[in-house]
C-alpha cells in the first residue's frame, strides 16, 4: 500500500491457504493489493516442484509490475 501510494508498482505472492486472510486484510485496509496465489504448501517441496510453482506464477508476477 505504501509503495502504491508513492507510484511504485508492486504486489505479493501468497499461497492459497492465505486467501481468506488476504481478503480480510484488504477489507480492513480498504485497499486491494495486486497478488498472485500459488499452490499450498510451499515448505518441503522439491526443487522441481518449486520451479513448477515459480513457472506457473511468473506471468502473473510480471503482470503485477507491468500492468499496474
Amino acid at each position: 500500500m505504501d509503495l502504491e501510494s508513492r507510484g511504485i508498482p508492486g504486489g505479493y505472492v501468497v499461497s492459497e491457504q492465505f486467501r481468506e486472510a488476504d481478503e480480510a486484510q484488504s477489507r480492513a485496509l480498504g485497499f486491494e493489493a495486486l497478488k498472485v496465489f500459488v499452490r499450498h504448501p510451499i515448505q518441503d517441496r522439491t526443487d522441481e516442484e518449486m520451479a513448477a510453482i515459480a513457472d506457473g506464477a511468473f506471468a502473473g508476477c510480471v503482470a503485477m509490475v507491468v500492468e499496474s
